[in-house]
């Protein structure tokens, strides 16, 4: 996973939470400030709505933890709930068609949940850190997700995974998952990761062996093509928490997961 914009995610939900608040130029009690639309909503505040959103406390243990009960939670009950109903209809309607149905996922914070890093490091981003932490392999699951990935392989629809970790992090990756409950199709052939040593061949007009230029829309997108085109597969649904692991097409529908910590282009 890279996160160089974690800034700009908190710019981003700046404009969606600070207009209603700034924009009309209310203040805090005590706190006076202009009425102006030009400045960006407090990072504090900001920080309390994440908590707010997630629930977010520490456990026993010390480890952040979302709420099962927060509106988090809630807004991922309701996503789940439409996309068994449409996983359901969509996968007999390809079976009917003789085509084989594929759903994706990625993995960072739509099947695994990262909120203790970022409360931890403040929402910011240092590959050392975070490679520590995705190799301690013991992140929870993001509410629903492993029910999820179990339901569509119930109904027959083969699971594939389109990940930003990279290659180096499989393993811990594979440990996690198979911890919280999805323990479908881990092997190579359905887990895509990025590899910058040796991309595959159907990312070559942004990746050659040593020099990725991919942007995350070409990468993922680039391996949906490949699912489909190569594989055989057609894609009835994709699911991730950032706009850029739907955007690029090759799915039938997309699904967009919560997530107001961080933004990647």
């Amino acid at each position: 996973m890279h996160k160089p914009l974690r800034i700009a995610a908190i710019a981003a939900a700046c404009a969606v939470a600070g207009a209603a608040l700034y924009g009309a130029g209310a203040a805090t009690a005590g706190q006076s400030t202009a009425n102006s639309t030009h400045e960006p909503y407090n990072i504090g505040l900001l920080v309390k709505d994440i908590d707010t959103y997630y629930g977010t406390a520490p456990d026993a243990n010390g480890v952040y933890q979302a709420s099962s009960t927060s509106p988090y939670a809630k807004d991922l009950a309701s996503i789940d709930k439409a996309a068994k109903k449409y996983i359901d209809q969509a996968a007999h309607k390809a079976v009917r068609k003789g085509e084989k149905p594929a759903v994706v996922f990625d993995i960072d914070d739509t099947l695994l949940l990262s909120l203790d890093y970022e409360k931890r490091y403040n929402y910011t981003y240092n590959s050392a850190t975070w490679a520590a932490y995705v190799n301690k392999a013991d992140r929870p699951a993001v509410f629903g997700s492993p029910e999820l990935v179990q339901y569509a392989e119930k109904k027959g629809v083969e699971v594939f995974y389109n990940s930003g970790l990279a290659e180096a992090q499989r393993s811990a990756a594979v440990e996690n998952l198979k911890k919280v409950g999805v323990d479908i199709n881990l092997d190579a052939d359905h887990m895509f990761l990025k590899n910058a040593a040796t991309p595959p061949s159907y990312l070559s007009g942004c990746a050659t062996p040593g020099a990725w230029t991919c942007t995350t829309v070409q990468y993922k997108s680039g391996t949906r093509k490949h699912i489909e085109r190569d594989l055989g597969y057609e894609i009835i649904a994709n699911f991730g928490d950032q706009y850029s692991d739907l955007e690029g097409g090759y799915a039938d529908r997309t699904y967009k997961l919560p997530n107001p910590t961080y933004y990647v282009s």
